[in-house]
């Protein structure tokens, strides 16, 4: 007897820490997953061509959500949007510092932890796959929205350029995408969970593991049913169009403080090209199109940058599109695109209709400025524009989206509706240097191609530029930090996507869906509650 109860003594010393970690390593392992997933989120956007990853990330997310209480939900979301926002908007630190890039995506993961909060309502709801899809794209649409005109950067749908679920765009655009994404993500992991259930229990049951199925394989067939719209052929016959690049002196925000070095940079590149279209070594470009930003001297009031910009159109013989900033005696400034006729110079505008905040403009500049002094590099706030624009360059309709308006879907859709029949998305990336920002803003336009069955020339001052054919295939492209131009012969079109169509339908569907999904969970709680009461 006493034997034994030495042994027993001699072992809870040792048992018991042993017990404490493995109880910790438990509490660990949901936040650990909920973080992973958000970082496989990230790891399936550009450059990277990992778009499938996005499926194993929702698959553990639905893991770590499923029945858990709102709170547990709140925490395991936040883990799960720090994971994704974090790496992905490192870039927007390029050059003013950590403190803006942390506070940008520690306010966007709030976004995500609340739409987690209501995927975890609805995960014990029946077909919950369904009804937790439906309200991430909720998330993202209010994300989309809120504030300051809201912050749409890392939809889903814009890490799915290369995915075999593209052609979901053009059924009912990035919410359609993003939905069957995130849908197949939730389905796969109910499918295993059913299967594991079964070989626990040797129980079957047909109807969950079919619906569970079905989840997974009903976007996939969709994807592959919408395939016959992804479609690039010349419609209204072809153009040839040209896209400059001129480069900028060096990188960063001190790239502004030489203006007339960019501007110039971009009518020498120009110039180039016209001798070579004389000298027979490429097609002579229909219109030229320049980025944003090329010339932020205003040709409207400095002279010398008319001339300029004046004399390479005149060289180069066609319609050409300047980005430039105009800057009025009073109010706000305009960042405008310029439509410049060889013979007449500046015939048409287009000014930014969304511009952006925190770079573009200083929303409540002085509370601002207490976190960072940076703001103050912003002396004159921007203003945005409103009307819709479409250019006509030599018989084309070409639309313009200017660089953070390619993010928000009305912006490229008002100019499809508008008669477009092909998009152009001027872009200035210089200010974020080598960072991966250019490549996730050009899946986007990957992306617009085949919502809306347009080519898209994106021009950028320093670079990834290139051009997109309807089915989101780059045909050419540049490298970064080198000048450059690109020829090329686009299709035009004039046919309408069922996307471009319907416009926001399908996002107000999906989220009149989660509405009623968590309405449904409200009411079966009230319910419950009221039959508590009665039996006590």
């Amino acid at each position: 007897m006493s034997a034994t109860m030495t042994s027993v003594e001699t072992e809870q010393p040792v048992q018991a820490p042993r017990d404490r970690a493995h109880r910790l390593l438990r509490r660990l392992v949901r936040p650990g997953a909920a973080a992973l997933s958000g970082v496989l989120l990230f790891l399936s956007f550009p450059p990277r061509p990992l778009w499938w990853l996005t499926l194993p990330g929702f698959a553990l997310l639905g893991w770590c959500l499923r029945g858990r209480r709102w709170r547990a939900a709140l925490g395991l979301g936040y883990l799960s949007g720090l994971g994704f926002l974090l790496p992905l908007l490192v870039w927007t630190g390029e050059e003013v510092g950590a403190g803006p890039w942390l506070a940008l995506a520690a306010v966007e993961a709030l976004f995500i932890a609340v739409t987690c909060v209501g995927i975890a309502l609805v995960s014990r709801l029946p077909w919950w796959p369904v009804w937790g899809a439906a309200v991430w794209i909720l998330g993202e649409g209010v994300r989309a929205r809120v504030p300051f005109g809201g912050f749409p950067w890392g939809k889903i749908a814009f890490g799915q350029a290369d995915s075999v679920f593209l052609p979901l765009a053009a059924v009912g655009g990035t919410p359609v995408l993003g939905f069957g994404v995130v849908l197949c993500g939730f389905g796969l992991y109910e499918t295993g969970r059913r299967i594991v259930a079964y070989r626990r229990t040797g129980e079957l049951p047909r109807g969950p593991l079919a619906a569970a199925a079905l989840t997974v394989l009903v976007p996939v067939t969709a994807a592959l049913a919408a395939l016959p719209l992804v479609d690039d052929s010349a419609e209204d016959g072809t153009a040839t169009v040209a896209a400059i690049q001129g480069n900028v002196p060096r990188l960063g925000l001190d790239f502004n403080s030489q203006r007339r070095a960019v501007l110039d940079n971009h009518a020498r590149r120009t110039e180039q090209l016209a001798a070579d279209v004389a000298a027979g070594k490429v097609a002579k470009p229909d219109f030229v199109l320049w980025p944003e930003n090329s010339s932020d001297l205003d040709p409207y009031r400095n002279g010398d940058a008319r001339l300029v910009i004046d004399e390479a159109v005149r060289k180069i013989g066609a319609p050409t599109v300047i980005g430039a900033v105009v800057t009025p005696e009073t109010g706000k400034l305009r960042n405008t695109l310029i439509e410049w006729d060889p013979e007449r110079g500046p015939v048409a505008t287009y000014d930014k209709r969304h511009v952006q905040p925190f770079g573009e403009y200083i929303p409540m500049r002085s509370f601002v400025r207490v976190f960072n002094s940076n703001v103050d590099r912003v002396r004159r706030d921007f203003g945005p524009g409103h009307k819709v624009g479409v250019f006509d360059l030599a018989g084309t309709k070409v639309g313009l989206a200017t660089c953070y308006e390619a993010a928000f879907d009305w912006a490229v859709r008002d100019t499809v509706t508008h008669g477009a029949q092909l998009i152009s998305v001027p872009s200035n990336n210089a200010t974020f240097g080598r960072s991966e920002m250019t490549y996730q803003q050009l899946a986007m336009s990957r992306v617009r191609a085949v919502e809306h069955g347009r080519a898209v020339v994106v021009p950028v001052t320093s670079g990834v530029s290139a051009v997109i054919r309807p089915d989101g295939k780059i045909v050419q492209q540049t490298k970064m930090f080198t000048p450059d131009a690109l020829v090329a012969e686009v299709p035009l079109r004039s046919s309408l996507t069922p996307a471009t169509r319907m416009g926001t339908l399908p996002e107000g569907v999906l989220a009149a869906l989660a509405a009623g999904a968590l309405g449904w969970v409200g009411y079966a709680r009230i319910r419950a509650g009221g039959r508590g009461r009665q039996e006590d």
